[in-house]
């Protein structure tokens, strides 16, 4: 891999976000919100493909090395960038961590006590914190004492009200944390800025924001700030995901227990990794496969998949009292326009009409123009909301007083 720019800065931000099948890599220079290079390996696993491109979007050769589990991707990612800037020296580092707990509700400064925590975290999110952690070792290992930032997915949604907060059950679990944390922070983070800045009519309004992807969830917003969010105790909960379930019965726990003898681990393997999209269509987690199938279950999966987000944009309005604009991010959100169209065809009842030409070229308005409700698309970035809070904090990085950071830009 060549470097893609002539001159590259001296200092850099690297932000690293690993999902539960992907892993999303930026560089930044240490003064601008443009990225020098982005990287995504998707599909991690034996099927594993990692490209790279320059912040102007050109593609740059893509290095070849292990994909088959996120420890390997981010050897080859941290050595293809070493290899691109000789002596690679960054400034700061930022991490996408999925949970937070009750503590860290902004940016925190990485070291051996707050890793230790995030560990304790890991029964809260068993799919997605292994590998925030696994990325925050690797990059400790590979640029030792460079100060190193953990973001929180669980951050954006600390100030929902107690009613969207809590369970019904005993007020003693609530306070040893057994409550609605909500996830996919950084993503409406970046979402509720990018409205005040491109439609600034809506920054104060009510929005439901839908993160689609292998990980999917909703977020009412007002005024910038999370009102109620579908996603609760843990990443299972709300809309079906690639490989996860969404809301389920308790009882079916129960049973699953009870009945089939089945354990704690077993219950997990499959709630996490067997059921969504993959259960439903037993052919793939990727919306992109069950859409090109030819298959009744694939198409069941779809029809489920659409018919509890539809329920969801219910739902989060009317945690709103009322909804003005309904936007879609993430990899399906962004990218499907038969999951947008079908989601809205029946929602007209709350202002909602689709323009069927705008949403075929992924306008960022893809309603009518008389519609009530407005609907957008538009690509979350949450690299660049850990770029930013790494950045604020490299001088607090140095300072070893500074257990905390400078919240989210």
């Amino acid at each position: 891999m060549s470097a893609p720019t002539p001159a590259a800065p001296q200092r850099f931000v690297l932000t690293l976000n690993a999902g539960s099948s992907s892993l999303k890599m930026g560089l930044y220079g240490s003064q601008s919100d443009t990225p020098l290079v982005v990287g995504l390996a998707d599909r991690i696993g034996p099927e594993g493909v990692l490209k790279l491109k320059s912040g102007t979007g050109d593609p740059l050769p893509a290095p070849e090395g292990d994909l088959s589990t996120h420890e390997q991707v981010l050897t080859t990612v941290i050595a293809s960038l070493r290899s691109a800037y000789p002596g690679l020296d960054p400034a700061a580092i930022g991490h996408r961590v999925v949970h937070g707990g009750i503590q860290y509700t902004q940016p925190t400064l990485l070291d051996d006590a707050v890793i230790a925590e995030l560990e304790r975290l890991t029964p809260f999110a068993p799919l997605h914190q292994p590998h925030n952690l696994a990325g925050i070792r690797a990059a400790r290992h590979a640029f030792p004492g460079v100060p190193q930032v953990a973001c929180f997915d669980t951050a954006f949604h600390r100030h929902h009200p107690w009613v969207n907060d809590t369970f019904a059950l005993p007020r003693a679990l609530y306070d040893e944390g057994v409550r609605r944390y909500g996830f996919h922070g950084l993503s409406y983070d970046y979402i509720s800025g990018a409205l005040a800045q491109q439609a600034p009519h809506l920054a104060a309004a009510n929005v439901v924001v839908a993160h689609l992807g292998n990980g999917a969830s909703m977020c009412a917003i007002r005024n910038g700030k999370s009102v109620a969010s579908s996603m609760g105790f843990s990443a299972l909960d709300g809309l079906p995901m690639g490989t996860r379930c969404g809301q389920v019965d308790p009882g079916v726990l129960l049973y699953l227990m009870d009945q089939k003898a089945m354990s704690a681990a077993e219950i997990t393997e499959l709630l996490y990794k067997k059921s969504g999209l993959l259960g439903l269509s037993g052919l793939s987690n990727d919306m992109r496969t069950l859409e090109a199938a030819d298959t009744p279950e694939a198409a069941q999966a779809i029809d489920y998949f659409v018919f509890r987000c539809r329920r969801e944009v219910g739902a989060m309005a009317a945690a709103l009292g009322g909804i003005d604009a309904l936007v879609f991010t993430g990899g399906i959100g962004e990218n499907s326009r038969l999951i947008r169209e079908r989601i809205c065809e029946r929602l007209d009842w709350m202002g909602i009409e689709l323009d069927r030409q705008r949403n075929a070229r992924n306008a960022l308005v893809i309603s009518t123009e008389l519609a009530r409700t407005t609907v957008m698309v538009m690509p979350t970035d949450e690299e660049l909301v850990i770029a930013r809070a790494a950045r604020m904090n490299m001088r607090a990085g140095r300072d070893p007083q500074h257990a905390r950071c400078a919240p989210y830009a």
